[in-house]
């Protein structure tokens, strides 16, 4: 073996060890960081409307996705925030250059996964492009993990386009899948998603979440049995590709205070169908005053919680306004009052904070969302805000801004 003689010609060092040496002093690399477990994951749900194509013109005609339709919104009161104005301008989220400067953005604010809603509509995905041209073809892409929910809803014409539909409700697509159709969609998402190197995993497995369980349940005839031995395939075909299983996650559209009964009934079902844990698309418990709204929230997690014998991961809502979709929309049925940086900052603390009391699963918190513009929740740096929301983020995550506050005060809430 070659050796390495002092100037001294008194130590004498192989090659083997003196590069072993040199390996323990160098800083860890870039790709060694990026690769580390975070203490908490940070993840936002991202909606990939803003886009052009050809199913996509089938509800905005004009090339630019939903932009169409945000840029149309309008001042329903006094102090009413629309339309939207994006800091960047209206850009296209199937752009690689865009995605490499939301990657950048959020990596740098810590957030640090994004759940791309995901569809599929007559054995066929929709709105696919921003995942697959836009994340997925990003110079930085491994500086965020990503993974699916899946958005199992029917589409009605006037939801997504009341500009362009008017008052037609009537059904464009509907989410509904047959064996044929799901076995499809199963080996998509495993060959083409699961198989990425930065797909989000828990213990290894796969994270997939899953909008709407009713209508997973009526694609099986509302079988409770079928259903169950659908999502069991999903698992062996997991399996199969090399993962020790699937992690399956119940999504909740918007949550509620259950009662005994409802309570009883919703733990029974994730038991029987195996989900291995449970988040919100939205925060529940809706009131058009943002602190309000948080509290109701954190009540109904805490109760999800308690009942529950799978992991409940927080969802913070950035706010809630969509009446660019329903231009109609009064002040009392969207989010306008203490909607601030600040305010929502104070949720995420309390949701670390819960993340913090319950060691045995991820700290992961859920963020509605990094760009939901239609429906007045985002992460996006806009006119009106800056990056006041990117920063609320760094603040509690990154900075440690409010370390200080007792854990007691992050567990109170208004109107306890």
């Amino acid at each position: 073996m070659k050796t390495i003689i002092g100037k001294t010609g008194s130590m004498v060092i192989t090659a083997g060890i003196w590069m072993l040496l040199l390996q323990a002093c160098r800083p860890e690399t870039p790709r060694q960081a990026e690769t580390a477990a975070p203490e908490y994951y940070v993840a936002a749900y991202v909606w990939p409307s803003c886009h052009d194509g050809e199913l996509n013109r089938l509800i905005w005609p004009d090339g630019t996705g939903e932009w169409e339709v945000i840029r149309k919104g309008s001042k329903r009161f006094d102090g009413h925030a629309q339309p939207r104005q994006p800091l960047w301008g209206y850009e296209m989220d199937n752009d690689p250059r865009v995605a490499e400067k939301w990657i950048d953005a959020a990596a740098d604010h810590g957030i640090n996964v994004f759940i791309y809603d995901w569809y599929w509509y007559n054995e066929a995905p929709f709105l696919e492009d921003a995942l697959n041209s836009g994340f997925l073809k990003a110079e930085n892409r491994s500086r965020m993990q990503f993974c699916l929910m899946w958005a199992n809803h029917d589409v009605y014409r006037s939801f997504f386009n009341v500009h362009r539909y008017g008052g037609e409700s009537s059904m464009l697509w509907d989410a509904h899948v047959d064996w044929k159709s799901y076995k499809a969609l199963v080996e998509r998402v495993i060959s083409r998603y699961f198989k990425q190197p930065n797909y989000f995993k828990i213990d290894g497995k796969p994270v997939f979440s899953i909008f709407d369980t009713d209508k997973l349940l009526e694609s099986f005839g509302g079988s409770l049995e079928e259903t169950c031995r659908a999502l069991d395939y999903f698992r062996e075909e997991v399996k199969k590709a090399g993962f020790p299983g699937l992690h399956i996650q119940w999504n909740q559209p918007w949550g509620a205070m259950m009662s005994n009964d409802r309570a009883t009934q919703f733990s029974g079902r994730i038991d029987s169908m195996g989900f291995n844990s449970t988040t919100m698309y939205n925060m529940g418990g809706f009131n058009k005053d943002y602190l309000a709204y948080g509290a109701n929230a954190f009540r109904i997690l805490e109760r999800m919680d308690s009942v529950l014998n799978v992991p409940v991961f927080p969802c913070v809502s950035i706010g809630w306004d969509d009446t660019p979709r329903f231009p109609d929309k009064d002040a009392d049925k969207i989010v306008h009052y203490n909607n601030t940086p600040t305010s929502f900052a104070m949720l995420l603390l309390k949701a670390k904070a819960y993340a913090d009391r319950h060691p045995e699963q991820p700290k992961l918190i859920v963020v509605n969302s990094w760009n939901e513009w239609v429906e007045g929740g985002y992460l996006l740096p806009d006119m009106l805000n800056g990056f006041g929301y990117l920063e609320a983020v760094k603040d509690v995550f990154v900075d440690g801004k409010y370390d200080a506050v007792p854990s007691s005060a992050r567990r109170e809430f208004p109107g306890h």
